[in-house]
């Protein structure tokens, strides 16, 4: 964890000529470093760096793809993903014990997709008020593992309020994905969070996304649906639901900008 705070702040530190050939606006490119959000929001930005590198499990040839510099992030970005996949995959096979689901539920297809790493950079924001680091959304993966930094700034809705998540030392925040949400049928819910600026300094973190496979079919399963628990969600393959999925509503309003049952009707 700390090896990969480190070459975090390395990386943004570099000179503008290192990273400029990983800039890129498109967001069908799996490996590329981006100013804003990726989300499709009418042309706002938001005061975000993020290098963003998608892997293989095993690795594998992918980190032949990320930068070079500094020198130690192939190395580092490597063991940290293959340590946090592990603590991911056991936290899911812990979930579906607890759930009385066969401890390998979420293996397979529908934790086997290309996993995308983010490295986050949120400069200091001379006035906080007037930007985000990140809008209002949820997670459209499987299960997210968040290394936050030590920098305050993520927020969760939590009875139609946003609650500050005050960083801990060795520590994860864990976010169930919307696919988590649909395979339960609404059982385990993805929680809208969001990022705010820091007026005094910058704030780094890093995020793990664990992924489906692009064409697995996922929707609510059997064990989760019975007399007076209907089916809440349509069954779609991730591509799909990727694409149907990818505009954020802009809006003050909490729990209205991923209502996920309401938008697949």
């Amino acid at each position: 964890m700390r090896d990969m705070e480190a070459v975090c702040e390395e990386f943004f530190r570099l000179p503008v000529l290192d990273v400029a050939p990983f800039y890129s606006d498109d967001r069908r490119k799996p490996n590329r470093l981006f100013s804003g959000t990726t989300f499709n929001t009418g042309g706002d930005k938001y005061w975000l760096d993020c290098l963003r590198l998608a892997s293989t499990f095993p690795v594998g040839d992918s980190k032949n793809h990320w930068p070079d510099k500094p020198q130690s992030l192939r190395e580092v970005v490597e063991t940290f993903f293959l340590l946090t996949r592990g603590v991911g995959m056991e936290l899911l096979r812990l979930l579906s014990e607890g759930m009385g689901l066969h401890p390998d539920y979420f293996d397979g297809a529908l934790s086997c997709g290309d996993t995308t790493i983010s490295l986050n950079h949120y400069p200091r924001c001379s006035d906080s008020s007037l930007a985000l680091g990140l809008p209002p959304h949820c997670d459209r993966n499987l299960i997210t593992l968040l290394l936050p930094g030590v920098v305050p700034g993520l927020q969760v809705s939590y009875k139609g309020d946003w609650i500050n998540v005050e960083p801990m030392p060795n520590a994860f925040v864990v976010n169930f994905g919307l696919q988590l949400e649909v395979v339960t049928n609404g059982v385990l819910k993805s929680i809208e969070h969001r990022v705010m600026t820091n007026s005094v300094m910058p704030r780094m973190s890093v995020a793990v996304f664990i992924e489906p496979d692009a064409d697995c079919l996922i929707g609510p399963s059997e064990e989760f649906i019975g007399e007076g628990n209907p089916m809440r969600y349509r069954s779609l393959t991730y591509r799909e639901f990727l694409r149907v999925h990818n505009v954020v509503k802009l809006g003050s309003s909490l729990n209205l900008t991923t209502n996920l049952s309401n938008s697949q009707q």
